[in-house]
């Protein structure tokens, strides 16, 4: 584990590079993918003078949402490899409540967190406990959209790619029940970037130890042991 001596704290390098590229990357196509797909879902009237053969704006967002698709595979292989060759932090064993230690802290998150009546120190250096548990339901949604989405292309593509989902559709009662399921879980996304976003500003205030910042340089700060420090309590 990389530490430098900072003041009154461990300067712990948590996040390495390809780590925060491909959250950034998954951020971008998520955004991408959600607001391309509502647009797909309900498309809006535009009304123009100019000639039908001459607009190809739908089939322009339509693009958008298909290439983002593509990257967004790309982007979700390269985190599950890194989950098998990256450092302690990003392991999958991380992500899985294996231990009595990881249930007694998901529950103190959810004191201090929904309760606010549980208080620091939380030991976990990179996520907490109960993030670990979101995120591996993330990880499991990001592939149901991916499976589904793709299942969906696969009617309308002549790509041998898109055509290995096909089998999907059925299992859903048809392309109409599979593409509710596809918009529902686009709403999943909507809830957790809103409450991830709070909860690392809200963490990174608690704690102080660098949480926003780390997603940039990789770095977090641990308080030394005989420290007092400045944590809120």
């Amino acid at each position: 584990m990389a530490q430098e001596k900072f003041g009154a704290f461990n300067q712990v390098y948590v996040w390495e590079l390809p780590v925060r590229l491909l959250h950034w990357m998954n951020v971008v196509c998520i955004f991408v993918l959600v607001v391309t797909g509502f647009l797909i879902a309900d498309p809006p009237v535009l009304q123009s003078s100019r000639e039908a053969a001459f607009q190809y704006g739908f089939g322009r967002v339509r693009f958008v949402h298909f290439a983002a698709a593509y990257i967004f595979v790309f982007s979700f292989l390269g985190r599950m490899y890194w989950g098998f060759v990256g450092n302690q932090f990003v392991r999958w064993r991380n992500f899985l409540p294996l231990t009595p230690r990881k249930w007694r802290e998901a529950w103190k998150i959810i004191c201090l967190d929904v309760f606010m009546i549980c208080k620091l120190p939380v030991e976990s250096i990179a996520s907490n406990a109960l993030a670990a548990m979101i995120y591996s339901l993330v990880f499991l949604v990001m592939l149901f959209q991916i499976v589904s989405g793709f299942a969906l292309y696969a009617a309308m593509s002549p790509g041998w790619f898109p055509r290995l989902f096909a089998w999907i559709t059925p299992l859903f009662g048809g392309e109409s029940g599979l593409r509710q399921w596809h918009h529902l879980a686009s709403w999943f996304f909507i809830i957790f970037i809103m409450g991830h976003v709070y909860l690392s500003f809200y963490h990174d205030y608690l704690e102080g130890r660098g949480t926003i910042s780390s997603m940039v340089g990789g770095w977090k700060f641990i308080e030394r042991p005989g420290n007092g420090g400045t944590r809120r309590t």
